[in-house]
């Protein structure tokens, strides 16, 4: 385990707050009204809950958390009816909401069943049948609730204890999923009210930054930790969505346009969530932290650098505003949905920029590793499974987005596991092959890394030229996978089906942790910018997972609060116990010069910052007792 600036993490858990209606028929409508005008009409769907029956107690999470995903879905829909009235053809609601609509719905009834055969029970009868959803007429006045009226939202109105204002366009906002696709990609760009992509992004919007929150808030009281990690991430998603936003609307407006559309709501958006923070600490009986109401106010930073390359973006990020929150609860960094890719201007490239780079050589050492203690664990155990030789590509996210196709919009490189898809569930992972010489059937993915400037075929595909992804794919020279000891413990096993997403895809999302470096400058590793190599030297891409589990959990809303980093000592935080610390040590050629980027979503401008690297373990107990044994026993093995 190394440590590393910007290698830390941050509990955190996500929320949806949705309003709704359950309608006399036994069908569930949105009640969140997106329109000041009257609505001509309303989709509702078969109501889910009562056909369940008894819920088993092991599955009662999962299933609460899917239901709520039912009614995100609906929700953002009826959003998105409302918004495009009077678009495209006679079947264009069918094609662009009532057909993706019941895609993702399948996909949770699925997940549903799943969790009751997961508890033991049998899966209810017939959840498939509930999948399709109608248009009816409704000729009641909609209400005056969360209204987008041409870029400026309602930001941050509280209704209940409701922040509306968070929701916007901006789709589901559950750590869970975080996908609302967009999949036909008509040019609806959710809380900016553009729908023909006709905006040309004249130049680079700049990147708004906020006052970090977790860090000023102190002792949280167990009694108000829950609300408190929900609301964080809710300043997480917020944040996101604004720089989605600011992305999108670059070349709008007048010379105050940000400030009135964009950094005001989010101020006031802030201004609540932080109160609702405040408010979980009084309910506790503890004092608040001071000050909170000065951490509402964000910048823009860098506003203006640089060119899109002649890219229509507006067409390109048509579906943006439903492509959800940030599955990671804050900027996880693998999510949104398709939204479209018409009007990209040709898949030309935004980013990265000349100012994304930096010489290795005039980086200072910032590596440190932890001393080993006497009870700590030595070992080491590294599989070898390959270097993406079969090209195994695509541009899904199964632990984000399972069941939305181009869950990620952008290229995974896939070892281990050859049948990863959106479509994967634990047992077709495990009925499948594997690229590892052990027969270990884990799934390793990270982004693609590309030579610029040079084709490859995915240029007209979504998840490469369709979503500004370019250039030719780079197979690593070297894969190295290895699992480590903990510095002060032995380590447990870790539990079959556990998923790990470390680092972030989003820019200014929790957790950033990438890694890059080149070979014999390993002990100074950069975070937020591409490493320049000398001669001889290679690029090198370090991923350290967190190796601190929960005991309990294989998975989070956010897919990040049932593990953690160690602390600085290499300890694990109360409540967390040391599991085998996975590394992914990637070593590349690329071109010389800044002529190389990784992939990433379309907004983020190939950032390095959001590199990231995801797991799933599919080891049995058999292999995963033989990883512990030899990291206790202090031996190196393969």
């Amino acid at each position: 385990m190394r440590h590393r600036p910007g290698s830390r993490a941050r509990r955190r858990t996500a929320g949806v707050l949705t309003a709704l209606m359950v309608m006399s028929s036994g069908f569930v409508t949105s009640a969140t009204a997106a329109s000041a005008t009257a609505l001509a009409s309303v989709i509702s769907c078969p109501a889910v809950a009562d056909r369940l029956g008894q819920v088993p107690a092991r599955a009662e999470a999962e299933v609460q958390r899917n239901l709520q995903q039912l009614e995100t879905q609906l929700a953002e829909a009826n959003r998105r009816l409302a918004n495009s009235a009077g678009q495209g053809g006679p079947n264009f609601v069918q094609n662009a909401i009532l057909g993706p609509l019941k895609d993702k719905r399948a996909a949770t009834l699925q997940r549903i069943a799943i969790a009751f055969q997961r508890a033991g029970a049998e899966a209810p009868s017939g959840l498939q049948n509930l999948a399709t959803c109608a248009v009816e007429d409704d000729g009641n006045d909609a209400g005056d609730g969360d209204q987008e009226n041409g870029g400026q939202e309602n930001g941050g109105q509280e209704n209940g204890g409701q922040d509306t204002g968070n929701q916007g366009d901006n789709g589901q906002q559950t750590g869970d999923q975080g996908q609302n696709n967009g999949d036909q990609g008509d040019g609806d760009q959710g809380d900016q009210g553009q729908g023909d992509g006709g905006q040309n992004n004249n130049g680079a919007p700049g990147q708004i930054n906020c006052p970090a929150v977790a860090d000023r808030l102190g002792q949280v009281p167990a009694r108000a930790q829950a609300e408190v990690q929900r609301n964080l991430q809710q300043l997480e998603t917020q944040l996101a969505e604004a720089n989605r936003r600011l992305a999108n609307s670059a070349g709008q407006g007048g010379p105050n346009f940000v400030q009135n559309a964009i950094l005001g709501p989010l101020k006031d958006k802030r201004t609540a969530t932080l109160q609702r923070i405040a408010i979980a600490f009084q309910r506790a009986g503890a004092r608040a932290p001071a000050g909170l109401q000065t951490l509402a106010t964000c910048e823009l930073r860098n506003p203006g650098g640089g060119g899109n390359g002649g890219g229509n973006n507006g067409g390109n990020n048509g579906g943006n505003g439903d492509n959800g929150g940030d599955g990671d609860g804050g900027g996880n960094g693998d999510q949104g949905g398709d939204g479209g890719n018409g009007g990209n201007g040709g898949g030309q490239a935004r980013g990265p920029v000349p100012e994304d780079f930096v010489d290795i050589r005039s980086v200072r050492p910032n590596v440190n590793t932890p001393r080993t203690q006497r009870n700590g664990s030595r070992g080491t155990f590294s599989v070898d499974c390959g270097r993406n030789e079969r090209r195994i590509f695509n541009s899904d996210n199964v632990i984000v987005a399972p069941g939305v196709s181009n869950g990620a919009q952008h290229t995974h490189d896939y070892v281990g596991n050859v049948s990863t898809n959106n479509q994967s569930t634990n047992e077709s992972l495990l009925a499948a092959g594997t690229t590892c010489r052990n027969g270990d059937k884990s799934t390793h993915y990270w982004p693609v890394v590309r030579a610029l400037g040079q084709e490859e075929f995915d240029a007209d595909q979504r998840g490469g030229g369709l979503d500004l992804n370019v250039g030719k794919i780079l197979t690593p020279v070297q894969v190295q996978i290895t699992f480590r000891g903990n510095p002060t413990a032995k380590v447990v096993p870790a539990p079959q089906f556990l998923r790990i997403i470390t680092g972030n895809a989003r820019v200014g999302g929790a957790d950033p942790n990438a890694g890059w470096t080149c070979t014999g400058f390993e002990n100074r590793q950069l975070t937020d910018k591409y490493p320049l190599c000398p001669r001889g030297s290679r690029l090198v891409r370090v991923f350290d997972f967190q190796s601190c589990w929960d005991g309990q959990n294989i998975d989070s809303a956010n897919h990040r609060t049932h593990v953690t980093f160690p602390q600085a000592d290499g300890s694990c935080p109360q409540g967390f116990q040391p599991i085998p610390a996975l590394e992914h040590r990637l070593v590349y050629n690329v071109p010389q010069g800044p002529n190389f980027a990784v992939d990433g979503f379309p907004e983020e401008l190939h950032k390095p910052i959001t590199d990231h690297s995801d797991f799933i373990n599919l080891m049995n107990e058999q292999q995963m007792r033989q990883v512990v044994d030899c990291i206790n026993a202090g031996r190196r093995c393969r």
